[in-house]
């Protein structure tokens, strides 16, 4: 029996080349995977605090949406809903407070009447945490057809000061005077935060849009701002553009454009034109960001609350609010998640069974939302 056994014991000894990896093998599907860990610091994976504000209109919808695919995930974070809507006189002290605690808020659209001097409670927010960043990542979605292909732009937006901010009076009667006010502490501060973002995401391109052609001081300011800050990037490439000829740009050639850093008013009209092109409102992501804040919102027409119809037949599209979360929770430090959330909204977008109206589908949100979750990981 020794004998017998001395053999077979020296075959299991003796070392041996490891398999090759087929397709059906475990090493095959790691190849994919990340190299290199992320090794997150002792505590990141305590549950944050977020400032949920569902908003007017279909803004209950998809920030519910929102809610129902962060559960069925387990996201390490909870929500403070408060109510708030478009036509109260201010933003409640109480949500302020809770935004300046939990340092982050995902927000729906707020409805801003137009007329009558009542101000803007989006832009309210804005000004009272200081968001000066506005950024919207307009990009083609694999399956959903658009107009033109190889879009992949983002448009930071200064947020404080300009045309935008809302400086009006009534001079005399029948006489009105809106101010632009431009700064160059604004302006150097969008500028950098500009460039600092195409340089951690590996973006090879900056394009300043302004009008200094007839606003030589504003605009010029601007522009000013902009070249003393790009010679600091010198690994980033720099150009400028004028507000009209971008607008013509981005419908013609708009995968020219790579990083867009404009002045506040600019900056909502241009991010408008680049996400009609890469597929609509509906599924572009955005947020406000300041030093110590952050809003997440839907990226282009922030303010838009639908219409009643959307909102009786439960129709709103939840894919734009979807992928600002995902870039929430980026912010809050847990990448995994964000790659898990936008991964299943682009297989749903991708597969193309459950589709809002606006993207040519009949879905409703539930059934949108119920597919993304079918879809996670």
């Amino acid at each position: 029996m020794a004998r017998r056994s001395t053999p077979l014991l020296r075959r299991l000894l003796s070392p041996s080349p490891p398999p090759s990896p087929t397709p059906s093998t475990p090493l095959a599907g790691a190849v994919s995977r990340r190299s290199v860990t992320y090794m997150p610091r002792p505590g990141d994976g305590a549950p944050r605090g977020v400032t949920l504000i569902p908003g007017d209109g279909i803004g209950p919808l998809v920030t519910g949406a929102v809610r129902q695919v962060m559960e069925a995930m387990h996201a390490p974070v909870y929500f403070e809903t408060y109510e708030v809507r478009g036509d109260m006189p201010a933003v409640p002290p109480e949500v302020i407070e809770s935004i300046r605690r939990n340092k982050v808020c995902l927000k729906g659209g707020l409805a801003t009447p137009v007329g009558g001097g009542v101000s803007s409670l989006n832009m309210q927010l804005r000004k009272e945490l200081d968001l000066y960043a506005a950024l919207v990542n307009c990009f083609n979605l694999p399956g959903l057809p658009t107009r033109h292909d190889n879009v992949d732009i983002v448009v930071i937006r200064e947020n404080t000061e300009g045309e935008y901010s809302g400086l009006e009076h009534e001079v005399v009667p029948g006489v009105v005077e809106s101010l632009k006010v431009i700064t160059k502490f604004c302006s150097e501060r969008i500028a950098k935060y500009a460039f600092e973002y195409a340089y951690l995401n590996n973006r090879k391109k900056v394009t300043a849009v302004h009008k200094a052609n007839i606003m030589k001081l504003a605009d010029g300011l601007f522009l000013e701002s902009c070249r003393e800050v790009a010679n600091k990037y010198p690994g980033i490439q720099y150009n400028e553009i004028i507000v009209d000829n971008c607008c013509m740009q981005l419908v013609a050639k708009p995968e020219q454009f790579d990083v867009m850093v404009t002045p506040n008013l600019y900056g909502n009209l241009v991010a408008n034109v680049a996400a009609g092109i890469a597929g609509g409102t509906g599924v572009m992501p955005g947020g406000n960001v300041g030093q110590d804040h952050a809003i997440f919102e839907q990226g282009a027409s922030a303010g838009n609350v639908g219409n009643e119809n959307i909102v009786a037949k439960k129709r709103a599209n939840p894919v734009a609010l979807l992928l600002s979360s995902a870039m929430m929770l980026r912010h809050l430090q847990f990448p995994s998640f964000a790659d898990r959330l936008e991964t299943a909204v682009k297989r749903v977008i991708a597969e193309g069974k459950y589709r809002t109206k606006d993207l040519g589908g009949i879905s409703t949100t539930q059934e949108v939302t119920d597919a993304v979750i079918a879809k996670l990981d």
